[in-house]
């Protein structure tokens, strides 16, 4: 019995060197973006543990207001350390489930600007902006078109209503409602052109085969940093436009 319990301690000895060593192997060897305890760096390739990183800066429904505004304040500093101009947006309250938390303003610095501009979201949305901007617009722009994106085309982010701008009070709050959304119409290049997904979603707009290998690659970059997103693949009301949101369901189409 007695030599039973010590192997049984030798087991559970060895058992926690080993994970001692794996951690320690993992943190000085493995992509920072894979390790949940490493810190967001907006600069760095979208990993495993990106999404969940982001969501660390979310705001709890039923957070308490001077907890909502560390999370906040925390949020904008990830952004402004990575080179991003933001402001405090005022938060709102328009009634029911209109309620925007945690609002931000993107303003300049180092993103690709929005169009029009001046768009309120959640911090951790303009988080998850920044790192599609940097990690899958601008690299995708220039391995298609071979050059960069001088800005997003989009048709906004808050609207207080429901999805489908139905009003069926059955209906889900649409995440626009809460500025955690976002539609993008296109983008423009730096050389002019535009690239417009009512246009050049099929290949055969202006934009040709490219527009069409372009768009589709953004889409599915975005699954891998937004929550849901949906095309116009998905039904006819997204056929002009992609929508970006950073809900708790998940959805890529």
């Amino acid at each position: 019995m007695k030599r039973d319990l010590a192997d049984f301690w030798n087991l559970l000895w060895e058992a926690a060197l080993g994970l001692a060593a794996a951690f320690m192997l993992a943190n000085a060897f493995a992509p920072p973006q894979d390790l949940p305890w490493k810190p967001l760096d907006l600069s760095r390739p979208i990993g495993a543990a990106t999404s969940a990183k982001v969501a660390d800066y979310e705001i709890r429904r039923v957070a308490a207001p001077e907890e909502a505004r560390a999370v906040t304040d925390a949020c904008i500093q990830l952004l402004r350390e990575a080179g991003v101009e933001v402001e405090r947006a005022e938060d709102r309250d328009d009634g029911g489930f209109c309620v925007v938390q945690g609002a931000v303003r993107l303003t300049g610095g180092a993103i690709t600007p929005l169009s029009p501009g001046g768009l309120v979201m959640q911090c951790p949305m303009a988080v998850r902006y920044v790192i599609w901007d940097r990690q899958v617009l601008q690299p995708a722009a220039r391995e298609v078109f071979g050059q960069s994106i001088a800005r997003v085309d989009n048709m906004g982010s808050y609207a207080c209503r429901r999805i489908y701008n139905s009003s069926d009070a059955d209906a889900r709050p649409s995440e626009h409602a809460r500025a955690n959304a976002l539609d993008v119409a296109g983008v423009t290049l730096a050389d002019g052109r535009t690239v417009s997904v009512l246009a050049d979603w099929n290949g055969d707009g202006p934009t040709g085969v490219q527009g069409g290998t372009f768009l589709r690659r953004v889409r599915e970059g975005a699954c891998r940093v937004f929550a849901t997103v949906l095309s116009p693949e998905y039904n006819a009301a997204h056929r002009d436009h992609l929508h970006l949101d950073g809900a708790e369901r998940g959805l890529c189409s």
